[in-house]
C-alpha cells in the first residue's frame, strides 16, 4: 500500500499557521510570502483530502481534523529536531566542542584568554553558540554551555566559577577634569548609566540600589542612562565621560590596563547564591572533550 504524506517545509508552514491562526505571522516565521502559506496550506488539504482550516474574511479557525494534526505535526517536528541535535552531536569528530555563552562574557572574559586554552589544546577546535537566551541541552547543538545564575538545573552539572560585584567604573580622564568624587554622593554630579536586565528573575543592579548600599538615600535616578548590555555601558564610559555599573570581572582586563579605574571600593551583587556556572550534562562529565575544557578554565580563574 503507497502512502503520501506531507513534506517537511508543508509541515513547518501548517505548524506555524495552526499556532498563530494567521497567515501572515506564520509567513514571517517560515520566510514565505502569506499567498505561498496559503497555497501551501491549500495543496496540504487536497493532497490528505481534509479541510484543516475555517476561513472567514478577517480569520482563520482549525477544523477538528486540522488541531487534530497540529498536535500531531508539532511532536513530529520537535521528534525529529531533537534527532537532528542528536545525530549533529555524533557527526561530530573528537576534536570538536560547541559552547553556548553570552556576547558579554565572550568578549570580555573568554575571548582575551582563547590563545592560552588553544596552546594547550591545539588538536580541540571550539565553535561557539553567542547567545543571551538559556539553551537546552536536549533541542540545542551544544555540548557546554556558561551561565550566569543559581547554578541549579536539574539534570545538568554546574560547576560554579566566579561571583559577580556590580561596580562603579568611569575613565581616568574624569577623576582629573570632571566634578570630584570625594564620596559616593559626588556621582550625582556625573552622567550615570547602568544596565537593565533580569536573570531567571534576579534583576541586575541599578545606580538606585547601590547608592542605597553607599548610605545615600535621597538619590534621584531620574537622569540616569540605561542600557540591555554592559557592552554599551563599558562604551558610554570610555566615550561619553560617563560613571557606569559594570561586572568587575567583565572589565578586570580594563581596570588592569589603565583604561578604566573604579573610583569607590563598594560593589553589590546579583542575588546572593548567584554566580557564574559553567554547566553541562551529567552525561558529558567523562567526555574528555568537556573534561579539557573544564579543567583549563578552572585553572585559569586559580590563577
Amino acid at each position: 500500500m503507497s502512502r503520501s504524506f506531507p513534506g517537511i517545509r508543508s509541515l513547518r508552514t501548517f505548524e506555524a499557521a495552526g499556532r498563530h491562526l494567521n497567515f501572515t505571522r506564520a509567513a514571517d516565521e517560515v520566510g514565505l510570502t502569506p499567498a505561498a502559506v496559503s497555497h501551501q496550506i491549500k495543496e496540504l488539504e487536497d493532497q490528505l483530502g481534509l479541510g484543516l482550516f475555517v476561513r472567514t474574511s478577517r480569520s482563520i479557525q482549525l477544523t477538528p481534523a486540522g488541531a487534530l494534526l497540529l498536535e500531531a505535526a508539532a511532536e513530529s517536528l520537535e521528534l525529529l529536531h531533537r534527532a537532528t541535535v542528536r545525530a549533529r552531536r555524533l557527526a561530530r569528530t573528537s576534536e570538536q566542542l560547541r559552547v553556548s555563552l553570552t556576547a558579554r562574557f565572550a568578549t570580555h572574559w573568554l575571548l582575551p584568554r582563547l590563545p592560552k586554552f588553544r596552546a594547550l589544546h591545539p588538536g580541540l577546535k571550539l565553535s561557539f553558540d553567542v547567545s543571551d537566551e538559556l539553551r537546552d541541552f536536549a533541542v540545542d547543538d551544544i555540548d557546554l554551555a556558561i551561565r550566569f545564575g543559581s547554578g541549579r538545573y536539574p539534570g545538568l552539572q554546574a560547576e560554579r566559577l566566579f561571583d559577580t560585584q556590580i561596580v562603579p567604573v568611569c575613565c581616568p580622564s574624569l577623576l582629573e577634569d570632571g566634578p570630584p568624587l570625594r564620596e559616593p554622593r559626588d556621582l550625582q554630579a556625573h552622567t550615570l548609566c547602568h544596565v537593565v536586565c533580569e536573570t531567571e528573575g534576579a534583576a541586575w543592579p541599578d545606580w538606585s540600589r547601590w547608592m542605597a548600599a553607599a548610605g545615600v538615600e535621597d538619590f534621584d535616578a531620574s537622569g540616569c542612562v540605561t542600557f540591555e548590555d554592559t557592552s554599551h555601558v563599558v562604551q558610554a564610559v570610555l566615550e561619553g565621560g560617563a560613571v557606569g555599573l559594570a561586572d568587575h570581572a567583565m572589565v578586570a582586563r580594563e581596570l588592569e590596563q589603565g583604561l578604566l579605574v573604579q573610583p569607590f571600593e563598594l560593589g553589590v551583587r546579583v542575588a546572593e547564591d548567584y554566580a557564574y556556572n559553567l554547566v553541562y550534562p551529567l552525561a558529558s562529565a567523562d567526555d574528555p572533550r568537556v573534561k579539557g575544557f573544564r579543567d583549563w578554565i578552572l585553572r585559569e580563574l586559580a590563577g
